[in-house]
């Protein structure tokens, strides 16, 4: 039974990541090029508009801002120059984060998909994913136990008494946790996004609770470089701080 576990376990985790990658592939398949549109027809709504506003009328400029708020509502900010429209928000690592941040019900409100398409596959992939997420979690949060159990089994072999060792591995626990999971990402928050120390820890309560205001989102400022793969990590940390918190709840 402890092999078939061990494979049941391997299966999981391999179905789960293949199903999230999958997603993340066909989510920028579909919404990228639609993106791309938008992009374009925003900077010429832009360029007109500069070429124009001396002549503007005051309902002309009233139809830009609203133009422009419905851009940055959909994720395009028309900011600097043509070179901004390559920076796509449906590459792959943005299209990974914003699986995870599906599957887990965070949700945050500021990628979302725009196409038909998009939307009928993001309501049949949350349909399975937030299942397949679900049992994931159970999973991990298990074998987070099984190190728990092996901890109090090494204290009660060291002579200590249960209630003790119950209070000490939920201590452990608690405490590697919030080093883990909220303070070091907090400090990465701060100098990735130019946040202050409570603003990251703000994010990262507000995101592992599966709140997700969408007020602070990581990536997402168009004048910071971010690394190429610094959204997929944040959405592997937040797949593993939701484990440690139904371990937590467990416990």
């Amino acid at each position: 039974t402890m092999c078939s576990n061990k494979i049941q376990a391997s299966l999981l985790v391999v179905s789960y990541s293949t199903y999230l990658l999958l997603g993340a592939i066909v989510f920028r398949a579909l919404e990228k090029n639609a993106e791309k549109e938008q992009k374009m027809a925003v900077i010429q709504m832009k360029e007109a508009f500069l070429q124009n506003f001396t002549r503007l009328t005051a309902a002309d400029v009233e139809q830009f801002v609203k133009n422009l708020t419905e851009a940055v509502q959909r994720g395009v900010y028309p900011v600097g120059n043509e070179s901004q429209t390559e920076l796509s928000n449906w590459d792959f690592s943005n299209s990974f984060f914003f699986v995870g941040t599906v599957v887990s019900t965070i949700g945050y409100g500021t990628l979302c998909p725009k196409t038909a398409a998009g939307q009928i596959f993001c309501v049949l992939f949350a349909s399975f994913g937030i299942p397949l997420n679900i049992v994931f979690l159970h999973q991990v949060g298990k074998m987070l136990s099984l190190l728990c159990e092996r901890l109090g089994r090494w204290l009660y072999a060291k002579g200590m008494k249960k209630k003790k060792i119950k209070f000490l591995t939920l201590l452990f626990f608690l405490v590697m946790g919030i080093l883990v999971f909220l303070c070091l990402p907090s400090f990465v928050f701060q100098v990735a996004e130019g946040w202050s120390y409570s603003e990251g820890v703000y994010f990262a309560f507000i995101t592992l609770s599966t709140i997700g205001f969408g007020d602070y989102v990581v990536g997402k400022q168009p004048d910071r470089n971010y690394p190429p793969y610094y959204r997929s990590l944040v959405a592997i940390w937040i797949i593993f701080g939701l484990a440690w918190i139904a371990l937590l709840f467990n416990l």
